[in-house]
Parts: C-alpha cells; structure tokens; sequence
C-alpha cells in the first residue's frame, strides 16, 4: 500500500511539472513587480515567465526632472503660468479676429487656426507634467503615453504648424506680389480647404507613426529621457530594430517639414523683392511689419525643431535635452500671441479698439448703478 502511494505522489508530481512546463511554453503565467526608488518613482513591470522570458512595461519613468530633488511645487507654479498665459494669449486672438472686422482677412483665417494648434499642444504635454511634478511622480502608464504621443503628433505635427507658416506665407505672396489676382487665388473655399486639409494630414500622420510605435519591444527598459512621451525618445529604449519606423520618421521630416520650408523661402525671396518696389514708405512699413510677425514665428519654430530633432549623440545631457523639449513644446506656443499681438499693428489696433469698449461699457455699467 505504501508502494502505491508513493507511485501515485510521483504521477500528482510529474502531471504538475507538465502543467507548469506547458503554461510556461504558452506564456500564461505572469506577475507584476513593482519597484519604487526615491528620484524617479514607482516603476511596474508585468513579469512573463516563459522561455524567452520576456518583460513587458506597463508604464514610463520620465528622466527629464530626476535631477531636481526639491522645489516641485515651485516649478510646477510656473508651468502653471506659462499655460495660462499660453491659453489665455491665443484665445484672445482667436475671439477678436473672429469678433473684430478689420480682422477678417485669410491670413488672420489661418493666424487663428494656428492659435487653436497652440492650445491644443499645451494642454496635451503641460497639465501632465504639473500634475507629476506636484505628485513628485514621473510616471505615466503605456496607454496613456500611447495617446499622449497621438495628440501631440496630431496638434505639433512636423506637417502641421509647418504647413500653416506655408499656408500663411502663400497668402502674403499672393497679397503682395499679385494684389490684381489676390481674390482668384484666395477665396473661401481655397483657404477652407488648405486649413482642414493640414488638420486632416496631421490625424493621419500621427495615427500611422503610433500604429508603427505599438509594435516597439521594451524588454522592461522604461525610463524615458524626456518629459512626455514622443516617438524618437521611445524608439531609443525600444529593444527591437524598427527600421519603418525611422524611415517614416525621417519621411515626415523630411517632406512634411523641409518642404514647406523650401516653399517659405522661395516665396520670401519674391516677397522681399516685391516689397521693395512699392513706391510709398508707409506701404513698404506695413508690408515689412506684417512679414516680421510670421518670419518671427517661423524662425523660432524651426530653430526649435531643428534644436529638438537633430540632436547629437555625444555630449548632450538630460538637463539640456529637457530645457530644448520646453522650449520646443511648452514656450513656443506661448510666444506666438506675443509676437503677433506687439509686433501687428491691425492685431494691436483690435486689441485697443477691444479695451476701449470694455471700458465704456464698464462706465456705463457704474453709471447705470450710481443713477439707481
């Protein structure tokens, strides 16, 4: 009897190792391990235990402020403000071109599309970081990287903003170099369908390159030098080679955002030499002083990207990489109103016209009261 128990102990003992072998082979059994370290937070991992081993991440660390021990707060607060006056600044623009008549021309058409891309982008990256700064936790988990790096390649698209400044800078050729033909080349529909049409081209962009970045393998590398998620950041921790993915990178860099450089440019040339040869002095003012606004923005644009994009591999430091993504992504859209707003003398004609009113109906307001 003995002897048959002991018989029947090794069968229960071998049909568990084969049970166990099999889920291993399948790779069914997994467990989540949790890591906490003091500078960068929580990190999780979900463990597959099988042959291969394999780890898959459940969330990202972000590197960019693992630096900064103290003063969250503090620096969360001036997120805060630059995003106020990021939003703030562009609504204002967008209301009074809508609101005020002298106003309503295609350029400020597509001055307020650009206004409603910079808070878009805003809001997509900086309430993440205050909220993380304020948690002193710079994790995000893989689902919402993944939508975060969608929005923000719809709204910052290297298609996008660049085809806007190109959109903008057809308008300002066809205003100042063919004024006869303006109202053929420029119309309703044109310009409604040169807006939308960058919109559109961003969406579909973005959807193909996080597509292309749901098949990247971490192998439980989750620490991400950066402070949001973007696709170069992500295909640097990717442990598999992803050679569509550089390439449609570099394909959207390259078309999408060198070529309607190239189109600023060429334009600009005719422009300038346009401008020029306008005989009046306050013509030629007015024509510069228009130009300097979008030439303004689109320098600083393109400084930025270049600074962002086309960074060297040697040599370049968390810090610096994070101060160029804020310039890039946090601090230009938030420039934008300012330039346009100092620099365009119709823009601060709105905005006076705007404060005069408010006052007068202000004043009337109080004088309504005190005759009550």
């Amino acid at each position: 009897m003995d002897r048959l128990e002991e018989d029947e102990d090794e069968d229960e003992d071998e049909d568990e190792d084969e049970e166990g072998l099999s889920s291993m082979c399948k790779g069914e059994r997994q467990r989540v391990i949790s890591v906490k370290t003091p500078a960068l937070g929580k990190m999780t991992f979900r463990r597959s235990t099988g042959i291969k081993n394999q780890t898959e991440v459940v969330e990202f660390v972000f590197l960019g402020f693992s630096g900064i021990l103290y003063g969250h707060i503090y620096l969360s607060l001036v997120f805060l403000a630059i995003y106020l006056v990021t939003v703030l600044g562009n609504l204002m623009i967008f209301i009074m071109i809508q609101l005020d008549s002298s106003l309503h021309s295609y350029m400020y058409y597509f001055l307020s599309h650009l206004s409603c891309l910079d808070i878009c982008i805003s809001s997509v990256t900086v309430p993440k970081i205050m909220v993380n700064l304020l948690l002193q936790q710079q994790t995000i988990s893989y689902n919402e990287c993944m939508a975060q790096m969608f929005f923000l390649m719809s709204f910052r698209g290297e298609q996008k903003r660049p085809g806007l400044l190109a959109v903008i800078t057809l308008d300002l050729h066809a205003c100042i170099c063919k004024p006869l033909h303006y109202s053929h080349l420029m119309n309703t529909k044109v310009c409604t369908v040169l807006a939308f049409a960058t919109w559109i081209w961003g969406f579909l962009d973005s959807a193909l390159q996080m597509a292309l970045s749901t098949r990247l393998d971490f192998c439980g590398v989750n620490q991400i030098h950066h402070i949001f998620c973007d696709v170069p950041p992500l295909m640097k921790i990717a442990c598999n080679d992803a050679p569509i993915n550089k390439l449609a990178l570099q394909m959207a860099g390259v078309f999408m955002g060198g070529g309607p450089l190239l189109f600023i440019i060429s334009s600009y040339i005719f422009i300038l030499s346009s401008i020029l040869r306008i005989q009046s002095t306050t013509g030629k003012r007015k024509a510069f002083s228009t130009c300097a606004s979008h030439l303004t923005v689109v320098f600083i644009y393109y400084g930025n990207a270049l600074l962002n994009y086309q960074r060297p591999r040697a040599g370049y430091s968390v810090a610096t990489g994070t101060l160029v993504s804020i310039m890039y992504c946090v601090i230009t859209p938030m420039l934008n109103p300012l330039i346009y707003s100092l620099r365009n003398k119709d823009v601060k004609g709105a905005l006076k016209k705007a404060v005069e009113s408010w006052r007068k109906s202000e004043h009337h307001h109080s004088a309504f009261k005190i005759a009550r």
